[in-house]
Parts: C-alpha cells; structure tokens; sequence
C-alpha cells in the first residue's frame, strides 16, 4: 500500500488506535484485537520493549493491517520502523528531522504539534497530518476549533486525552481523526486479554466518528442552502 492510499485509509477511518502497553505480547494482543473491530490501523509506540520487533510480526502475520510506530526521536529509530514494514510514523513532539526522513522516503507522517507556529511548520515540512498533542491539556474540542479558523487547509489529529465522552466533539470541531490510546485499549483489559471489551470500546468509537460526520455533513449542506438561499434573495 503506497503513501497516497495509507493516506486515505486513515482518513476514511478516522480513528489511529495507539498501543502503549508493558510488554511485546501485550502489544501484539492488543493489536490483534483491534484488528478484528473494523480498524485496520494501529500504531505500536516506541515505548513498548521490542517495539520493532511487534511491528515486523504484525506486518508478516497480519498484511490487511496498516502498522505504523510512534513515539520515536530520531530518524534512526524511523528507519528501523521502515525496515520492519511500518507504513506510517508519527510523534509526540515536532521533530523535523523524522518528518524529513519520512518525506524523503515517501511514508505518511504525522509529528505532534501544539502551539500554531508547530502545527504550521509541521505542516510547511510535508506532513500529511499535524497531530495535536495532548489536547485535552489545552482546551480539547476549542482548542481544536480554535486552529482550524485560520489553518483551515491543515488536516488535524486530535489526540491526548480522546474519550467516550470528547470523541464526537473533536470530529465536529474539524479533526480529521482520532489518536486513541487507553480510552480505547485500556491496561486492564489488555492484560486480562479481555478482548470483548476492547472491541466493545472500539466499536463505540467507530460509531462516535461516524455520527459527527454524519452530522458535520449534514450542517455543511445547511450552510450551502442558507447561502444559495441568501443569494437568491439579493439578486431579487
């Protein structure tokens, strides 16, 4: 899958699940559970022990699913990530040098970035997202509308802090998707290999994603109306 599809997967999906888990196998669960809730997406963090390792198995062992690493400081750390078959990186932090790696090399990339002047050289640097990290610290949905008013052409990530109850809200303030961690695989269930529960989450997430879109098109077309309609009325 190229840059310009794994681009558009995440897109259409709009939900990246982030496992940040103690150890290898629990990554792998996690990642396997995912993969069976109609998210074919997930990022396995730097974090993780043997992290690379997790994303080779899971690219051998699960080729319908796109698998990306995150949490990375270097472009050294993002080369080993390609070389294991990750098809996207992301950070939690703007590091331009992961983001020039990653461009060179044709990979989807999405720096984290939080203040307008990150997000916008994040943006400038070739990124195919800008990942808004960590939201909820910085006034979550708001602060989400706040940047889309004047960089309405950046797609944006929001993550950090996405839960049930902030999921829809981000969507309807104008991120593209959703950077999801343990409100979606939460440590507990991981570890118990509660699996039911974790596709659950994942399930409930999906349909939050797909409700707000559902209604930001629907105010979209609201918006053409009343303006066609104004329209209308000064020409009369």
């Amino acid at each position: 899958m190229n840059r310009k599809a794994v681009r558009a997967q995440i897109q259409k999906i709009g939900i990246i699940p982030s496992i940040r888990v103690p150890s290898a196998e629990d990554a792998r669960f996690a990642a396997e559970t995912i993969s069976q809730s109609g998210i074919p997406i997930v990022e396995i963090s730097m974090t993780v022990p043997g992290a690379v390792q997790v994303i080779s198995d899971l690219v051998k062992n699960a080729p319908d699913m796109i698998v990306g690493g995150g949490g990375m400081f270097d472009a050294e750390t993002a080369h080993r990530c390609l070389d294991a078959g990750a098809k996207f990186l992301t950070t939690d932090g703007l590091i331009l040098e992961i983001v020039e790696y990653a461009t060179m090399a044709d990979v989807v990339v999405f720096p984290g970035a939080l203040t307008p002047t990150e997000v916008i050289a994040a943006w400038r640097a070739g990124s195919d997202f800008v990942k808004v990290v960590p939201c909820a610290a910085v006034g979550g949905e708001n602060y989400i509308r706040a940047l889309k008013t004047p960089l309405a052409q950046v797609p944006l990530i929001a993550a950090g802090g996405v839960n049930q109850q902030t999921a829809a809200g981000y969507i309807l303030a104008g991120a593209v998707a959703l950077g999801i961690g343990e409100a979606m695989i939460p440590w507990e269930a991981v570890a118990l290999r509660q699996s039911n529960r974790i596709l659950e989450l994942a399930r409930r997430f999906l349909n939050f994603v797909e409700i707000a879109r559902r209604e930001n098109g629907t105010k979209a077309e609201e918006v053409v109306v009343n303006r066609a309609h104004a329209f209308a009325f000064k020409e009369a």
